[in-house]
């Protein structure tokens, strides 16, 4: 039975460590028949479902963007356990949807959603669709009436306004958020196709090019500075974060909560006092507002 070996308790979503296996790093941490190095790999697949099994009726903890790079700590039976570095999430991920590390990202798609097509012609058949926060490697550009498009290794083209270079960062997290608005509400979700909170949270500081961990209780502990509320949350200024327990929003405005909603299944608008009295019915109040 894998233990700790002191009082530090380590998280299992963000540390690779079972009874039979566990990360090289976490030596003299914990106990495990077996220690690994991660084997470097990168997510090729548009969006990638974690589970927290490997089984394809496991519930999905989260999801990983294409061209996110992983460690890779077992691959047994169709599923690899992985870490993501980017946000040191651990899940099971089926292996088709891993590739190795070949040519370094070099373009962010920074679009809700957009389309790799065959060739550099928007009339081509498409191949396969990308998420806001996907990364990608640019070669070259080409030109078609009128429309400019960036061009992968393989020949595919994606529509050059939807990227930019990957130190590129927008100032507004709002903003971001913003252009998902009407994006479906999905539990786990990180991407523009399904969100969830935590995840609208952390792909919108993503784009700003400040990191965030995945899940709302981490993001609580961790995202910018705590401030007081004054009874009637009259002090909030967009940017903003307001917690509940399972929940996160930001402000859109001093009075307007911008989240994704399980009430309405999508990323919304709404009052935040009316949030505060809604939620309150089953969460309670709001347990911190938390400022960048």
């Amino acid at each position: 039975m894998a233990t700790l070996k002191s009082t530090q308790i380590l998280d299992k979503r963000l540390n690779a460590f079972r009874p039979d296996l566990a990360d090289e790093s976490l030596r003299g941490l914990v106990e495990a028949d077996r220690f690994v190095e991660g084997k470097p790999m990168r997510i090729a697949d548009p969006v990638v479902d974690v589970r927290s099994e490997p089984r394809g009726d496991s519930g999905m903890t989260t999801q990983f963007l294409h061209g996110d790079d992983v460690l890779v700590f077992e691959d047994d039976n169709g599923w690899c356990w992985v870490q993501n570095e980017r946000d040191g999430y651990v899940g099971y991920v089926v292996d088709t949807s891993l590739d190795v590390r070949a040519d370094e990202p070099t373009h962010v798609v920074i679009a809700p959603r957009t389309f790799v097509y065959v060739g550099s012609d928007l009339r081509y058949p498409r191949s396969r669709a990308l998420s806001m926060g996907s990364l990608v490697t640019i070669v070259g550009g080409q030109e078609r009436r009128g429309t400019l498009y960036a061009m992968l290794p393989s020949g595919e083209a994606v529509i050059a306004k939807h990227l930019v270079p990957i130190d590129e960062v927008t100032k507004d997290h709002v903003a971001v958020a913003e252009s998902l608005m009407h994006t479906p509400y999905l539990w786990g979700g990180v991407s523009g196709f399904g969100i969830d909170c935590s995840g609208l949270v952390q792909l919108s500081l993503l784009m700003t090019g400040q990191g965030a961990l995945r899940d709302t209780d981490l993001q609580e502990g961790s995202v910018g500075e705590l401030i007081e509320p004054d009874a009637s949350y009259k002090n909030l200024k967009r940017g903003d974060f307001v917690f509940w327990k399972g929940h996160v929003g930001m402000m859109a405005s001093h009075s307007t909560l911008l989240h994704a909603s399980g009430h309405t299944m999508s990323v919304t608008l709404e009052p935040l006092s009316e949030a505060i009295e809604r939620i309150a019915y089953l969460y309670g109040k709001p347990t911190a507002v938390r400022r960048l």
